[in-house]
């Protein structure tokens, strides 16, 4: 997989087919092969003829690994997905998140919204706002010196996740950690780009899509039936409503 160096730390990523440029960003924990390669969005998207790109944000995947809480946060993430757009001579592309990557490119479209055509919110509802809950637990989860000492049970969950994507434990507590820059409702409806909200019915993390898709100016929000945070990521409905709403700018 092709990097870029960022500062001298490697930032990897995937770039393939051709079209109008795509950047994918994956959640806490994730990877782009877990969030995007594996439910088939790679495929997907360049079969409708795009361009593809999927970043490992720092401290997942391939990318650089830092364990100070300061080197994380939306806003220094977003900075990185912008310089990859600069690092492959991409003046504009479509942005696709999911979770955490919902956070990170809603930062984009903040920081340089003439890079952000459209946005397509997964997995993040009014939560981009209000909040997600305590990071506590599943700090001390993946800290803890194995599963079997992670009584909390959305600590376990996130504990067994990172063990699954084989993630450095040390580097997501760190991101974890890092203080989260509010995102107010009066930022939201700055954000002018086309977007699309994209919720489970079952997910009891991402907060309500219709509230968050009022605030913007030009968003709408789709419901992924009977599907958790987990679930939703690779569901049908997710990637139909994708791309009938990128198919307006193509």
């Amino acid at each position: 997989m092709p990097i870029f160096n960022n500062n001298d730390h490697p930032i990897a990523y995937l770039d393939e087919g051709e079209g109008d440029p795509i950047l994918l960003i994956h959640g806490f924990a994730s990877n782009k092969f877990v969030n995007w390669v594996y439910p088939g969005w790679v495929d997907l998207l360049v079969k409708d003829g795009r361009r593809v790109i999927a970043i490992d944000n720092r401290g997942h995947g391939e990318s650089y690994k830092y364990y100070n809480a300061e080197d994380y946060g939306a806003p220094v993430m977003a900075e990185d997905a912008l310089k990859l757009l600069d690092h492959l001579y991409i003046d504009q592309a479509d942005l696709l998140g999911y979770s955490m990557g919902t956070r990170i490119s809603a930062f984009c479209a903040l920081q340089a919204p003439d890079r952000v055509r459209s946005l397509t919110l997964g997995g993040m509802g009014y939560g981009l706002i209000s909040g997600v809950g305590n990071p506590e637990p599943i700090i001390e989860g993946l800290l803890a010196d194995k599963i079997s000492d992670v009584k909390d049970r959305t600590g376990r969950s996130f504990r067994a996740f990172a063990e699954q994507t084989k993630s450095d434990r040390r580097a997501l507590a760190a991101c974890m950690q890092s203080a989260r820059k509010p995102i107010s409702e009066d930022m939201v409806s700055k954000i002018t780009a086309p977007t699309l909200v994209a919720v489970g019915t079952n997910d009891d993390v991402a907060g309500d899509p219709k509230a968050l898709a009022d605030l913007m100016p030009n968003a709408s929000y789709l419901e992924i039936t009977n599907r958790d945070h987990m679930t939703a990521v690779g569901d049908k409905i997710f990637k139909k409503g994708t791309l009938e709403f990128l198919e307006q700018f193509s």
